[in-house]
């Protein structure tokens, strides 16, 4: 599968080849749905937390004799039933996190590259610096390659704290180095735009696992 690279004033430049191994599989639905979910999980702060009766602070004398009220028995204001009671059952602070093998994350984001180039929503551009974060130059960028208005993932060969910077006031957009990209960044922006250094890394991440 080839593509066209552009350079940062939006000019086709020549062609590069997709390794059909990466972009060109049949996706797989399931993975990518534990590998969202996986992210999703690990990203949960889990503190959440709820107090028992034994943590409700309140007097423990008996409110009403056991019996000749009429109505049930009730030995503690701190019992659920009553109002500023303690809790039955609550949420208490834990870890969301799961496993997932590594081959099964891989053909995750294999099936989600594979998703973009059928869409055609992956655009590759040549490699470029910016002295000093400008977010009015890095749009200008973006709307060169046409994709401004469809929250772009821009993905480097390395960090680039500059481009960051001046994607950071851009709603929806983000820029990640080849390797923190996953599965839910590339879903969660419909364009992807790739360096052309970054193509290369990608694929050897994604190729490393295979038997």
């Amino acid at each position: 599968m080839d593509v066209a690279v552009y350079n940062i004033q939006g000019k086709e430049t020549k062609k590069v080849a997709l390794n059909e191994e990466i972009f060109g599989i049949a996706p797989n639905d399931h993975a990518i749905y534990l590998d969202v979910k996986q992210y999703g999980a690990n990203n949960r702060q889990g503190t959440h937390k709820t107090k028992e009766r034994a943590e409700i602070a309140g007097s423990t004398r008996k409110i009403k004799k056991q019996k000749g009220t009429g109505t049930a028995r009730a030995g503690s204001i701190k019992n659920p039933l009553f109002r500023g009671g303690g809790r039955v059952f609550g949420p208490k602070p834990r870890d969301y996190s799961f496993k997932l093998n590594k081959k099964l994350k891989v053909l995750a984001r294999k099936s989600a590259l594979s998703y973009k180039a059928k869409d055609n929503m992956i655009t590759v551009v040549e490699d470029f610096k910016m002295d000093s974060p400008k977010t009015k130059h890095y749009l200008a960028i973006m709307d060169a390659l046409k994709v401004s208005d469809q929250k772009p993932l821009l993905v480097l060969s390395e960090k680039d704290k500059t481009l960051s910077l001046s994607s950071r006031n851009c709603q929806g957009h983000k820029v990640v180095s080849a390797n923190e990209l996953c599965t839910y960044d590339i879903l969660r922006h419909k364009a992807l735009v790739i360096s052309e250094s970054a193509l290369p890394l990608i694929e050897n991440n994604l190729n490393r696992f295979q038997r």
